[in-house]
């Protein structure tokens, strides 16, 4: 989740599923008894919320297409 401003990102169900991932992951976790690593699921949501939510600024379309067009 290094490049959390990819073009794969940029749909809003992918970041939405990446994170409902993280937490039915967590749910599990909790649910067969494994605490420590539900608390490891969790934080994954956590940083996922954090970057595909609060962070996250989708990448200007029109920038990438003036870079592309030769300058005189």
């Amino acid at each position: 989740m290094k490049d959390s401003e990819h073009p794969f990102f940029r749909p809003l169900w992918r970041r939405v599923a990446i994170v409902a991932v993280c937490l039915g992951w967590a749910v599990v976790e909790f649910a067969t008894g494994a605490p420590f690593w539900g608390m490891i699921a969790l934080g994954f949501a956590g940083y996922a919320v954090w970057q595909f939510f609060y962070l996250y600024k989708p990448a200007d379309g029109g920038k990438a297409s003036a870079d592309t067009e030769p300058k005189e």
